[in-house]
């Protein structure tokens, strides 16, 4: 047979109608998943529903790269308000710790993430759900697009929340570098990285992450296994491959974090004004990771979109207009003149300094102008390796840098956070910086 299909005695409920879910309960989150095979690549999945919505069209969940189905416990009790739930995890996605095919050895870094989206709705087909609503988060808003592109038929609604169209060069220096990290097994430093990219460490006044919630998310980085780190770098080469996201014709709701500093909130909305039918919102006061900020204020817009009501009046929720979305600041942080500007950039391993005044600068990075422009190609060679010395009332300190430009006109830069003793000291250092301006 060109497809073998595997199934487990559960499934095969689907096509009595709504046996295929199970009832929620409170113990619903600690039962094993259940799996579909497909070809050989293994699909884990929980479908679950409150009785007084099980008829209404059920909601797929798509996370992205380390969520697991945990991940969203807190979440689906307001989201049975529409509908069923369907949580599900692709090859090597989520908690499906599946890298190599069952049957023909082959990596699942061979799968791009149309090919995930495809699979997706072969799945759909085998458990025989006509209609479904898709809900894709940073990584897996990525699937939810293609798989609204290939199969248009299956869609309802559609939310995405962290999504972009087209990758931007100083985005992907940023995955490259926490893979680089990884593979030189700097563990607490590539832990540390993750999180101070996710999670917008300039805001924290504002978005409030509960330390105890910053503390397990690194942990879980940190303390990656053979298997995770695999996976991380499968997931991370599928989005530096990444050149399009296909835009959906579906009724689609786009969210993004008011202070999201890795998906950018105009990125989200250049994404949201290419759809045909579409509503956008800013989660007030929460960064890439909302659903663990704001968990009651997301959950109650996108319960509220799936079910047809109005997302202008939500208690958390900024919602903007096209014409909004198309003058959207695309700074997500003020830029600060320094008192010091004139400083250098030093090499990792040799001696050479490159002289260079500071223009301005963000928690995130800077433009400088080099004093020297002879010094140009030296830059230019070494976009990783240098670091950028500050100094304050505390004393000297020097952060290394991505360098994604660099002409005679100017350095832009960003910061290599890896550190939050470090980002503790530059948020400091900005800080006096606004107060003696």
């Amino acid at each position: 047979m060109n497809s073998i299909i595997q199934m487990d005695s559960e499934i095969n409920q689907a096509y009595a109608g709504f046996g295929f879910f199970d009832i929620y309960h409170r113990d619903s989150f600690k039962q094993p998943a259940r799996t579909t095979w497909i070809d050989g690549w293994k699909i884990e999945y929980m479908a679950i529903a409150d009785p007084k919505t099980i008829h209404n069209t059920p909601i797929v969940i798509v996370g992205g790269a380390f969520q697991n189905f945990n991940s969203y416990k807190y979440c689906v009790e307001q989201l049975f308000e529409s509908g069923p739930v369907i949580l599900i995890d692709l090859p090597s996605m989520g908690a499906n710790q599946q890298i190599t095919n069952r049957d023909t050895g082959v990596s699942a870094g061979t799968l791009e993430l149309p090919d995930l989206s495809k699979m997706l709705g072969r799945w759909l087909d085998i458990v025989g759900l006509q209609k479904v609503s898709v809900m894709g988060m940073s990584l897996g808003s990525v699937i939810a697009s293609c798989f609204a592109y290939h199969r248009p038929e299956l869609m309802d609604r559609m939310i995405l929340m962290g999504v972009m169209q087209k990758t931007r060069k100083s985005w992907r220096m940023i995955l490259e570098e926490s893979l680089k990290l990884m593979q030189e097994n700097r563990m607490e430093e590539f832990g540390q990285a993750v999180i101070l990219y996710l999670v917008n460490h300039a805001k924290l006044d504002k978005t409030r992450m509960s330390p105890t919630a910053k503390k397990l998310f690194f942990r879980q980085m940190a303390e990656f296994t053979g298997t995770e780190r695999e996976r991380y770098e499968i997931n991370c080469n599928r989005l530096l491959r990444l050149t399009d996201v296909p835009i959906p014709e579906c009724k689609t709701l786009v969210a993004a974090g008011q202070y999201d500093s890795f998906t950018l909130p105009h990125e989200n909305a250049n994404f949201a004004l290419q759809c045909p039918d579409m509503e956008f919102a800013l989660i007030a006061n929460a960064d890439h990771v909302p659903q663990l900020q704001r968990r009651k204020e997301t959950m109650s817009l996108f319960t509220s979109f799936l079910k047809g009501e109005s997302i202008q009046n939500l208690d958390g929720i900024i919602p903007m207009t096209r014409e909004q979305m198309q003058k959207m600041e695309r700074r997500g942080e003020e830029r600060v003149r320094v008192l010091q500007p004139k400083t250098q950039l030093t090499h990792r391993e040799s001696d050479v300094q490159v002289s260079v005044t500071i223009v301005d600068v963000t928690f995130f990075g800077m433009y400088l102008k080099m004093d020297d422009v002879s010094q140009l190609d030296f830059v230019n060679d070494h976009p990783r390796d240098l670091a950028l010395h500050l100094e304050d009332e505390e004393g000297s300190f020097a952060i290394e840098c991505l360098i994604f430009e660099s002409t005679e006109q100017g350095i832009r830069a960003l910061f290599k956070h890896g550190s939050f003793e470090l980002a503790d000291r530059l948020s400091r250092f900005i800080t006096r910086q606004k107060q003696a301006a």
